[in-house]
């Protein structure tokens, strides 16, 4: 199984390992080798027929059902390098696409709002998102990637931004709690421990 990723602003893609998958809201403990996290907001869809050069009008015909999610990225992978949004999305646990997944109408309307809060303040939320946006992403993926029937294709909604380090003034205990929701039910809720 393949997370297909689009990039914030790009025509381009990436593809995270299925390790990196978390979708029981089990806590992620940051390792003593890295320093913090980066994040992005996402809109996903699960890929429900295989295909491969995927026209744009049959691209609805591929997915069954979205969500919305973050990517984690390790900031300290992050260098500007070629590698280095390769490196940095390969952490465990650091691609947060929970389950169940919502059908595609409730993308429709445009008053489902998506909304990421850490330690209590919002941090991002959103109404966009759309069959478009999703089905321009598989087109253009499947051009040069196969798609498989199970995979994830994920769209980046924002430039990716801090979201949680060691040492951040105003914690007594470092941990930093995320929860994100939509359609005004809760999506996941976590802890990073540090």
């Amino acid at each position: 199984m393949n997370i297909v990723v689009r990039p914030y602003g790009k025509d381009r893609f990436c593809c995270r390992p299925d390790t990196s998958w978390e979708r029981e809201d089990k806590d992620l403990f940051m390792p003593d080798n890295i320093s913090g996290y980066s994040w992005a907001p996402v809109l996903f869809a699960r890929i429900s027929k295989a295909g491969k050069c995927i026209g744009r009008k049959f691209a609805g015909r591929y997915y069954d059902a979205v969500g919305y999610g973050a990517l984690l990225y390790v900031e300290d992978m992050l260098d500007g390098t070629p590698e280095s949004i390769a490196c940095a999305s390969c952490a465990d646990h650091t691609s947060i696409l929970p389950f169940p997944m919502y059908d595609r109408i409730t993308l429709e309307s445009g008053e489902n709002v998506f909304a990421m809060v850490k330690d209590g303040i919002t941090i991002y939320s959103t109404s966009e998102g759309s069959a478009d946006m999703i089905e321009d992403a598989i087109s253009k993926a499947s051009a040069t990637i196969s798609l498989r029937t199970g995979d994830i294709i994920a769209i980046e909604l924002a430039p990716a931004g801090r979201l949680a380090s060691r040492g951040q003034e105003g914690t007594e205990t470092n941990d930093t709690e995320i929860n994100g929701s939509f359609c005004g039910n809760e999506l996941f809720r976590f802890k990073i421990r540090m």
